[in-house]
């Protein structure tokens, strides 16, 4: 499976299991909704400084969004 797709299933899995809506975990990490919902259908390339940080508001490593 390519990675962003891999990257993206797992941040929506994620934050639907913290009970998280797009925009209110977009506040969190410090992003607009729209870039996460991009990340989340895998139509965007992140760097890993944004990896990052969407790993802080999840409890996770950057590493375990990847996996």
């Amino acid at each position: 499976m390519d990675i962003r797709l891999r990257l993206g299933r797992n941040i929506k899995r994620l934050r639907t299991e913290k009970g998280l809506s797009q925009e209110a975990y977009a506040h969190e990490a410090g992003l607009h909704r729209t870039y996460v919902s991009d990340i989340e259908r895998g139509s965007r390339n992140p760097t890993i400084t944004v990896v990052e940080k969407l790993a802080k508001p999840l409890g996770v490593t950057a590493s375990a969004l990847l996996d």
